[in-house]
């Protein structure tokens, strides 16, 4: 049992990180603190000061431990990294966390290459973004494509080692061919300067000057050069339009506001790159009752700028806590001075007016659908206990498939619907053991008897030890449950829930023949959903929810067998550089695509296994 009252008498005068478990050693909120001891009591004295969340928070710790560190910023350093991999339950967690497509232009080669990577790295090239629209991205790379005769290929090319044959682009005109020497390295970078006007905004002396060479060309009745000057000069446009000039500070900086109403804040961030807006993207963070604007953003920086690889230099905030800690921790991760502001007048402050102004749209926009969506599936609910006659309303949905192909990397699925909408968190996905070979109804078996033997098991343990049935991963049990098949899953999943001693209604999902959602087989009657839009909509979705999540999974673990197998066969690369690989690229055609740089920023991959990497995929 842990000992609260000693272990708080002992805590250090030190700054550090202290985590918190519930009674099943979940890690539920990850802290710093500049004093430890100072900290940690304070959530174990009087409540009326505490939020609503800190409360419910404290009711679910059944241990604490602590880490000291040197100082504060190793502190905030090292909390980010447990935040990252812990995710816990009552700490701020962005819902989207996704790399940011950025373009890049290799000006560290010869002949620079210009293309989309969503992994920014300390190498000598040239970057810009994030953009938040990656089909945006897309295109203008291939507008850029049409304007400017650069190289799409991986070679690695000098002017020493231009040896090769030219390409098809080489003969159509859409590159200048460097691999065959056929442009000198002090031409081709000309090229590559007016790329980098044309992204950073300077590009009115490139337009103007393809304005003259087209008219020029049609004086001398040259109309085929001219259209194509046009083309381009109209591609140019087409790449300005995508980026909206709001200043003229020809630096990178975020804008970030946030709008909070009586539950919930949506974070809005404007990205500006060279005095453009390049992109906007908002995160609505849930159950942030009670938290004050700037402790609200000071979480949201930890959790965005702790996953983004790019850094601006500078950021402005209406308010923020511990500004200089998290100047100092952004510097250390930038690796060059980064700016954390509060503009009082002028035009970053009317910037962020504008941000606040879109941070307050969404989230009243976001608000208004949930509640759309909820009369919705309220309604599909009670339609759904009235078709199959239920007793009560089926407010949590459990929903299971199998996935294998003739039986190789079999796995089991379940998904979580709670009142109509999907419950992610919840979602839980099975290896299965003990079958062999592509036996659906023996690994169905295998998959529920290990959910519900595991939630028992957590709900005697919650009992004994007094605390919240939420505390588990499994200890919440559905109200109602379906199966993506007919009668042999449905008798199944009843065997099962025979031999625990549990009672849940259960549902097979059937299809017809053009393999849409036909109706619900319960207590061996097929009841069809052909009069019952509302229902055979829910239906459908968690059906088509429950075979993708399976499939989703057993394609990552085909895909990882298969890139184990590839990467068995690269000379220098071992069992932790595998494991890097994998974990940084995911897929074959992510490490082929990579380039040398990318490749030696990956941790454990020196410059000869750089080297082996690529010698393979090019010899292969």
């Amino acid at each position: 049992m842990f000992d609260f009252e000693y272990q708080l008498k002992v805590l250090p005068d030190k700054p550090g990180v202290y985590i918190m478990k519930n009674a099943l050693g979940e890690v539920i909120y990850v802290g710093k603190a500049k004093v430890l001891k100072n900290r940690v009591r304070q959530y174990f004295q009087s409540s009326k000061n505490h939020s609503e969340k800190v409360r419910a928070m404290v009711k679910n710790i059944s241990e604490f431990e602590y880490i000291v560190t040197d100082s504060e910023i190793e502190a905030l350093i090292l909390e980010c990294n447990l935040i990252k991999k812990h995710r816990p339950r009552y700490n701020i967690l962005l819902k989207d966390d996704k790399g940011y497509p950025y373009i890049k232009i290799t000006i560290n080669e010869d002949f620079p290459r210009v293309y989309v990577t969503r992994v920014v790295a300390k190498d000598g090239g040239k970057y810009f973004g994030p953009y938040t629209d990656a089909s945006a991205v897309y295109e203008t790379i291939e507008l850029i494509k049409k304007i400017f005769p650069v190289r799409t290929c991986k070679k690695y090319i000098t002017e020493k080692s231009a040896k090769w044959r030219p390409c098809l682009n080489y003969h159509i005109g859409l590159c200048k061919a460097p691999c065959g020497g056929n442009i000198g390295k002090e031409e081709y970078n000309k090229i590559i300067e007016d790329i980098i006007d044309l992204l950073s905004g300077r590009d009115k002396n490139l337009s103007q000057s393809l304005k003259e060479e087209m008219e020029k060309a049609a004086e001398n009745l040259e109309f085929e050069k001219a259209a194509g000057l046009r083309d381009k000069i109209l591609s140019i446009e087409k790449v300005r339009e995508k980026q909206k000039i709001i200043t003229g500070n020809y630096e990178n900086e975020d804008f970030i506001n946030v709008y909070s109403d009586e539950k919930d804040s949506c974070v809005q961030v404007f990205f500006l790159r060279e005095g453009k807006i390049v992109g906007r993207e908002h995160f609505v963070l849930e159950n942030t009752f009670g938290m004050e604007s700037g402790e609200v953003i000071l979480s949201f920086i930890k959790n965005f700028y702790g996953g983004t690889a790019f850094i601006p230099k500078s950021i402005y905030v209406p308010s923020l806590d511990e500004k200089e800690l998290i100047e100092e921790w952004l510097t250390i991760k930038r690796g060059s001075k980064v700016w954390v502001k509060i503009p009082q007048k002028g035009d970053k402050k009317n910037i962020l007016e504008l941000v606040y102004k879109n941070a307050k749209l969404t989230l009243e926009q976001f608000k208004l659908k949930i509640l759309q969506d909820k009369e919705i599936h309220e309604v599909a609910l009670k339609e759904l206990r009235d078709l199959i006659e239920l007793e009560e309303v089926p407010l949590r949905i459990e929903a299971y498939d199998i996935s294998n192909i003739q039986g190789v990397d079999s796995v089991g699925s379940m998904v979580v619907f709670e009142n109509g909408k999907s419950k992610n968190s919840d979602y839980r996905r099975f290896k299965i053991n003990t079958v062999k070979g592509p036996n659906d109804y023996d690994s169905m078996r295998e998959i529920l008897t290990r959910r519900f033997e595991h939630g028992l098991k957590e709900i005697k343990e919650i009992q004994n030890r007094n605390i919240e049935f939420t505390s588990g991963k499994f200890s919440i049990f559905p109200d109602l449950i379906l199966m993506d098949g007919g009668k042999g899953q449905v008798n199944v999943a009843l065997e099962v829930l025979r031999e625990l001693n549990i009672s849940i209604p259960v549902c097979g999902m059937v299809k017809d023949n053009n393999h849409n959602t036909r109706g619900l087989i319960y207590n061996d009657r097929e009841f069809s959903l052909k009069e019952r839009a509302n229902v055979k909509k829910l239906i459908a979705r968690i059906q088509d929810e429950v075979h993708r999540f399976a499939i989703s999974y057993h394609r990552s673990l085909r895909d990882k067998r298969v890139l184990r197998s590839v990467l068995d066969e690269i000379p220098n690369i071992g069992e932790k550089r595998r494991k890097e690989l994998l974990k940084k690229f995911g897929s074959i055609e992510s490490i082929k695509e990579a380039t040398y740089e990318e490749l030696v920023t990956t941790p454990s991959i020196d410059k000869k296994a750089a080297q082996s990497i690529l010698d393979f995929f090019r010899k292969d």
